[in-house]
């Protein structure tokens, strides 16, 4: 079971969410702004947490900004905005949901389940699994990835689509099925939201980012 916390400055959400995850069996701790949220976060440690946008005092990119400094916890970012700006301004921020309010309970507690079973460490191996095309090296074990022997910090969509592309490598793969197989869920959204992600990718990876080969009107593929 997950420890949540549910940072809202609208109690009666909060209370829905607490609800239903608390009736899968999960620990919930409540946050009514940013602020409160990163106190939180320096004493506990949690699974998940879920994030409204518009809050006072702090509001939720800026509070997610604050939070990847101290640790690295997965967050569902809740917002009554659905403009495809504000889901791709939280994809670059590395969140690793977006759900526009009004939501159903059901749906969110679907969700939280798929990013926490991918945010999961990989099970113990006695041999690295490493892939390395020259100087670009991916190891899927320590979910590490290195250019010409020096670490790069990617966000942990950009890991996962990665890690995707590369297992499946020579492989033509469209739009939708990166979205379905990295995200988890029937998307419904714009394909640009795939292109944005492959942009942010090829920047980190450098010179490295030609084996990211774009197939015009279909998808993208790893060819190596």
């Amino acid at each position: 079971m997950y420890r949540i916390l549910v940072v809202d400055d609208e109690e009666n959400i909060r209370e829905v969410l607490k609800e239903y995850a608390e009736f899968e069996g999960h620990t919930v701790d409540e946050a009514a702004d940013g602020m409160q949220a990163i106190e939180m976060v320096k004493k506990n440690d949690y699974d998940i947490i879920i994030m409204d946008v518009m809050m006072p005092r702090l509001d939720g990119y800026s509070a997610c900004k604050e939070i990847r400094k101290i640790k690295q916890i997965p967050v569902l970012m809740l917002s009554a905005r659905g403009e495809e700006y504000d889901k791709l301004f939280g994809f670059e921020l590395g969140i690793d949901d977006y759900v526009v309010k009004p939501f159903s309970p059901k749906e969110v507690m679907a969700r939280i389940n798929a990013i926490v079973k991918r945010n999961a460490p990989p099970v113990a191996a006695t041999v690295s699994e490493v892939e390395k095309f020259e100087g670009l090296e991916v190891n899927f074990t320590s979910r590490d990835v290195f250019i010409d022997g020096e670490k790069v910090n990617l966000t942990p969509k950009e890991y996962d689509l990665l890690f995707f592309l590369v297992r499946n490598k020579n492989i033509a793969l469209t739009r939708n099925k990166l979205l379905e197989e990295v995200w988890g869920y029937d998307f419904f959204g714009d394909d640009r939201t795939i292109d944005t992600h492959i942009k942010m990718l090829r920047n980190n990876l450098g010179k490295y980012r030609k084996f990211i080969v774009t197939l015009r009107g279909l998808g993208y593929k790893f060819e190596a």
